[in-house]
């Protein structure tokens, strides 16, 4: 409901229940009118040649209309008002950038119940089940999927139900054994550090699958770690290293396989209000590279203070994998690794864009 409409000098101020008093610039309102001129609603387009429109534009007159659920606007450049409904106005009505996701909730081994992240694959794959799942991932970062197919179709059905196969340099849909000939860790029945994927990438992946497709060894275990928990442990317990992994940039190289990628940015990258929005660690595609001293002594403080708490036993949720069992992870938050081991293990993934998981997100009614 809308009240108490007054047009400024620079702009129209109205109250918004529940919200209070807000103010929308003449300008953002002439540009976001959704007239069938200025605004395609089929397509979701703005047809407003923006760079036309005085900057100094002001309403010929405004008004209340459907008592107070709406807006009506007479702009001088049109023939007809424009109806700004008040759910469109509510939404808009503090700064945002409607990048927002579901509050995460910060995890470390004492407080995840192992319960809270499985999930049944037949549950998954009925009617709604995608919103129970992504529910787990939102607030957990990852999620177990049980009882699921051990074969790459179902690989490919459950990547489909939440966005695209993303093709990488290991291809689109993937599986894979230990394979000393592969360069890449991941290929080796070694200790695998946890880390994220694609530090090497100016776009690391957003979501990655992994199936479990035989499991016949010892050892392997599967090694989750929280890094917005470890951002807040260093920002809690080391404040000037924690800021120093904000700014600093770290490269990650791929070589090998007929490729060289490089790509920077730093552990913690924020938002423009300091906001946490993706953790980027792999100390093995790390690249060498040179810094001022102070900065170089800076990163390798941050380096060591980040490792070493990711591979405390303190911040790590460990699992064995069991055939059938797929973990479904944010890469730009979730660190993962795994346990060494012996004999045969058989593994099954793939990658999702990261704005094809926020998508289904939001498609899901989560945020």
């Amino acid at each position: 409901m809308l009240s108490d409409l007054t047009l400024r000098d620079d702009c129209l101020s109205v109250v918004i229940s529940g919200s209070g008093a807000a103010d929308f610039d003449y300008f953002w309102l002439r540009d976001n009118a959704r007239d069938p001129i200025s605004f395609d609603s089929r397509s979701h387009q703005r047809e407003l040649f923006t760079c036309e429109v005085d900057a100094d534009i002001k309403p010929v007159e405004a008004a209340l209309a459907d008592n107070g659920l709406a807006l009506q606007i007479k702009w001088p450049d049109m023939h007809d008002s424009v109806c700004y409904e008040g759910d469109f106005l509510a939404a808009y009505a503090v700064p945002t950038t409607m990048l927002a996701m579901p509050e995460p909730m910060i995890w470390d081994a004492a407080s995840l119940e192992d319960d809270v992240v499985r999930i049944a694959h037949r549950d998954v794959v009925a009617n709604n089940g995608m919103g129970g799942l992504l529910d787990i991932i939102s607030k957990n970062g990852f999620a177990v999927v049980t009882g699921t197919p051990r074969n790459m179709d179902a690989v490919s059905d459950l990547t489909d139900r939440i966005g695209y196969v993303r093709h990488t340099i290991f291809g689109g849909l993937w599986e894979f054994e230990a394979n000393e000939n592969m360069a890449d860790s991941a290929y080796t029945p070694k200790e695998l550090r946890p880390h994220t994927d694609g530090t090497y990438s100016h776009d690391a992946p957003g979501l990655q699958m992994l199936l479990c497709v035989d499991y016949d060894a010892t050892g392997g275990a599967s090694i989750m770690v929280d890094g917005f928990r470890i951002a807040a442990e260093l920002k809690r317990t080391a404040p000037e290293i924690h800021a120093d992994l904000t700014r600093i940039d770290v490269t990650g190289i791929y070589k090998g396989d007929g490729v060289v990628l490089r790509a920077q940015r730093p552990i913690f990258r924020t938002d423009r209000d300091g906001n946490l929005v993706q953790v980027s660690f792999n100390n093995y595609d790390r690249d060498t590279v040179t810094l001022p001293k102070d900065e170089m002594r800076a990163l390798y403080a941050g380096i060591r203070a980040f490792d070493r708490l990711a591979n405390d036993p303190r911040f790590q949720w460990r699992y064995t994998l069991q055939p059938g069992d797929m973990l479904v992870f944010d890469n730009w938050r979730v660190l993962h690794g795994r346990g060494p081991f012996r004999g045969r293990r058989k593994m099954a993934g793939s990658y999702i864009n990261r704005e094809d998981y926020e998508s289904a997100v939001r498609v899901n009614g989560l945020t």
